[in-house]
């Protein structure tokens, strides 16, 4: 995906789901912790933790891996968990053409 396309997508996403989001009373750097281990992990369940407590994870988690959020913590999801999800999207979209045909 481009820049341009990128920021058209993120331009057009819904984003209702911030105005009740607890990371906008969050220091940001707490969802993107450098690394994945150490401090990091620590890091990533304090993140984690934020979003188990909100009521807009899944506006937040739908926004992500509908605009192929790469880095940080959305949703209280990872990246590598993000892309757990989108294999299967991805898997689950190529099942359903190769069906059609």
């Amino acid at each position: 995906m481009t820049i341009l396309a990128s920021s058209i997508t993120l331009g057009a996403a819904p984003a209702d789901w911030r105005d009740d989001a607890l990371c906008r009373d969050t220091d940001p750097e707490l969802f993107f912790p450098v690394g994945t281990t150490g401090n990091a992990l620590v890091q990533i369940d304090n993140a984690k933790e934020v979003c188990g407590e909100c009521t807009s994870s899944q506006g937040c988690l739908d926004f992500a891996l509908d605009t192929n959020q790469d880095s940080g913590i959305w949703g209280g999801l990872t990246e590598e968990e993000r892309r757990v999800i989108r294999r299967k999207r991805v898997a689950a979209a190529r099942a359903a053409r190769s069906a059609a045909s």
